[in-house]
């Protein structure tokens, strides 16, 4: 059971692969994809938050449980929690995932611009649309 995956959806820092790579994961079957109904909020970190029309991008990768868990019980993400998603990949079909947020919304004066400007350049590598790019704040 250990090494069976299950597909995740992330949308800040983990979309980079060199970064999940640094972490000790070794991910598969990437795909660009999108959730409805959520947008993303970046305080100190980024999380989805629930938005009627909404639509987060991010990446779709294959891990095992053991490597979930060990990405978020790292120092400063002990407070996200799994939540299951339908990602609709770029071309693809609906795809059930499991999406980590935080457990409470950011406040509203939070900022991080340079997290913000980190993940511009990563969804911009990784070829998401540029008015969403654009929109990341």
């Amino acid at each position: 059971m250990s090494d069976r995956r299950i597909d995740g959806f992330f949308y800040g820092l983990y979309m980079d692969l060199e970064i999940l790579r640094e972490a000790g994961v070794a991910p598969s079957n990437p795909r660009r994809a999108y959730v409805d109904d959520f947008v993303l909020r970046i305080g100190q970190r980024a999380t989805l938050l629930p938005s009627a029309g909404g639509r987060a991008y991010g990446m779709l990768y294959a891990l095992t449980h053991a490597e979930l868990e060990r990405l978020y019980t790292a120092p400063g993400l002990e407070h996200y929690r799994p939540e299951a998603v339908l990602a609709l990949p770029l071309g693809g079909t609906p795809t059930p995932a499991l999406c980590y947020n935080l457990r409470e919304a950011p406040r509203a004066h939070e900022r991080n611009p340079d997290y913000a400007e980190r993940l511009r350049r990563a969804l911009t590598k990784l070829g998401f649309p540029p008015d969403y790019i654009a929109s990341v704040a």
